[in-house]
């Protein structure tokens, strides 16, 4: 029997003709069953077809990727005993001392007990006066008191001259004139005394009515009171590592190892956290630190898959979160970090393994060889990235320090605690004057105390202007009147380009100073970091390269911190940070203003 042919089906099924004949709209399927675990196994009902297709598309022939088991490496640790300041080509490397974070080693700085001619940190002359004076207390003298009443007389406080334009430092500033008229006559200024015996003198040196066993004991108080002062702030030797010129720490150290000894410098470290990647090899430089080299450390360890977030997850069905987006990466052609980044991360992140290696702090660790064994049972012994010959195209090395290889664990801090800003300098460029000025943010008063620069400067200058107040000019006189140039704030410091010496291209930042207000003399710098060499009559220089269009903070601060015994360790550091941009200090030359009306 042959099937009916419809010539209209359109027709047909509008009319009913043919009931056989069924429209659907969608087709859905009808589980008979609740549980899905079979259709969720992706089984394989013709294995034998899918051999032969992996046969002729050749993924037999496959190179042993076993997964590695066990692996035994061998880490030779040199620790670092050499230290050298490289600021100074003659200064001779001494050792490092032990167990010393090296951020308090590198950073400390001396502290400024005068500026010229004028005593300032009077917190801190005032601590070692009252230190001294508890020690003389709890001495066994015959006059306890007598003797404490000579020391506040022999090393007296100064009291400053309200009308003497030499201390307006200490005078125009209120709190400062204050503070100084309280202690005055009351406290001793113990940093005399520390001066004095530091530098080969006695304590009993200028105290009267001793007898012979008093004068000894006092003698042997002095070296209390260095040590302590001493232990309390940690400050540098002949040679700080500070170079002033180029705005950072250069420093070097150097560990024993089987090659020998291995030099590492730091030439650019800011300051602040000091890693691995502040420092590279220093090629045939020597500290004179060659010593026996330490035991091998060798152990056996499990690796384990290198795990990071977005990384493709190893199971079906398995959602990675949307934490991380690789398709919103969008690199260069010419961008090669985020190339690799990606195809590590998509292709090649399952073939890294991590192995704990523990290796002690302020150590050059250098890898002699990785014995790995993998699924198979194959053993095999890798030697160290980079330990090719150097003209070899596929060498290949990471987070090392130049030729030397190995990864240097600097003897760092855990944590430490920035105290407030003592100085901040702002080294910004004037497009329009053509110069760079050195702004004081903020500034050290007299007391030891910070702060802001702009009202320092302020209150300096209206104090000038009431010891010299400004003469009424004769008369008559005309409606203008012609100004050599405008003034700027008293806190910014200019720093003008000049010529290399010998060298016609070149050019360096020379520190200037601008006119005063008042008599027309130049004003200097008040912070210690803008008044290097200042003291001394020497000119200071910065390269012309260390202030960029973006500028340049520095910043001096205390910081604190503990070591891994639980001493407590103090020093005053400087720190370099990215400015805030360009300045405009309305510098303008050539200038006519209107005249006050009579």
């Amino acid at each position: 029997m042959s099937e009916p042919r419809i010539a209209d089906l359109p027709a047909a099924l509008a009319r009913r003709d043919f009931p056989t004949v069924g429209v659907w709209n969608r087709l859905e399927g009808r589980p008979r069953t609740t549980d899905f675990g079979r259709a969720l196994r992706a089984e394989v009902r013709d294995p034998l077809w899918l051999l032969a297709r992996q046969w002729q598309l050749g993924e037999f022939r496959a190179t042993d990727g076993g997964s590695p088991v066990t692996a035994t490496y061998s880490v030779v640790a040199s620790p670092l005993t050499r230290f050298r300041p490289d600021t100074d080509p003659v200064s001779p490397p001494g050792a490092l001392p032990a167990g010393r974070p090296l951020e308090t080693v590198v950073e400390r700085r001396p502290l400024p007990f005068a500026l010229g001619a004028e005593r300032i940190s009077l917190d801190l002359r005032l601590s070692l006066g009252r230190r001294w004076l508890k020690l003389v207390a709890r001495a066994s003298l015959q006059d306890n008191r007598e003797v404490a009443e000579q020391y506040v007389a022999h090393y007296a406080i100064i009291l400053p001259d309200p009308d003497a334009e030499a201390d307006a430092q200490r005078v125009a500033h209120p709190e400062v004139w204050a503070g100084t008229q309280a202690v005055a006559g009351r406290r001793m200024d113990g940093y005399l005394l520390y001066q004095h015996v530091k530098g080969g003198g006695t304590a009993a040196d200028g105290i009267t009515g001793l007898r012979r066993q008093d004068r000894d004991a006092l003698n042997a108080l002095g070296p209390r009171l260095i040590a302590w002062f001493d232990q309390l702030i940690d400050q540098p030797g002949a040679v700080s590592p500070w170079d002033p010129r180029r705005l950072e720490h250069r420093f070097s150290v150097a560990a024993a190892g089987p090659g020998g000894e291995t030099v590492l410098s730091a030439p650019e470290y800011p300051g602040g956290e000091l890693d691995w990647h502040a420092f590279s090899t220093a090629g045939d430089d020597t500290l004179g630190g060659a010593g026996a080299t330490p035991a091998a450390l060798n152990r056996t360890v499990f690796p384990t898959p290198a795990r990071f977030t977005g990384m493709p997850l190893p199971r079906w069905w398995a959602v990675e979160d949307g934490r991380t987006n690789f398709a919103a990466v969008t690199p260069d052609s010419t961008d090669l970090a985020r190339l690799i980044f990606l195809e590590f991360a998509l292709i090649y992140s399952n073939d890294w393994y991590i192995l704990p290696c523990d290796v002690p702090t302020g150590t050059f660790a250098a890898i002699q060889g990785l014995a790995v064994t993998d699924v198979f049972g194959a053993r095999r012994w890798i030697t160290p990235a980079g330990a090719g010959a150097a003209h070899d195209w596929q060498q290949w090395s990471m987070y090392v320090h130049g030729d030397a290889p190995g990864l240097l664990l600097p003897p760092g801090t855990p944590k430490v605690t920035d105290g407030p800003a003592l100085e901040e300098v702002q080294l910004a460029r004037d497009e329009s004057a053509n110069m760079v000025w050195g702004i004081e943010q903020t500034v050290r008063m007299p007391t030891g105390d910070p702060r802001p620069g702009a009202e320092a400067a302020a209150e300096t200058l209206a104090f000038r202007r009431r010891l010299r107040p400004p003469t009424r000019p004769d008369d008559p006189r005309t409606a203008l009147a012609y100004r050599v140039m405008s003034s700027v704030p008293e806190h910014w410091i200019p720093f003008i380009p000049v010529h290399v010496p010998g060298d016609s291209r070149s050019v360096q930042l020379q520190r200037a100073a601008m006119p005063s207000e008042v008599d027309g003399n130049p004003v200097p710098a008040r912070t210690a970091l803008l008044r290097e060499g200042f003291d001394a009559g020497s000119s200071y220089f910065i390269n012309e390269e260390e202030v960029p269009l973006t500028g340049t903070r520095l910043t001096a601060a205390y910081n604190r911190t503990r070591t891994r015994t639980g001493q407590v360790i103090v020093w005053l550091t400087v720190r370099r940070d990215t400015g805030r941009g360009g300045r405009s200090s309305g510098l303008a030359f050539d200038l006519l203003t209107d005249t006050a009306p009579q």
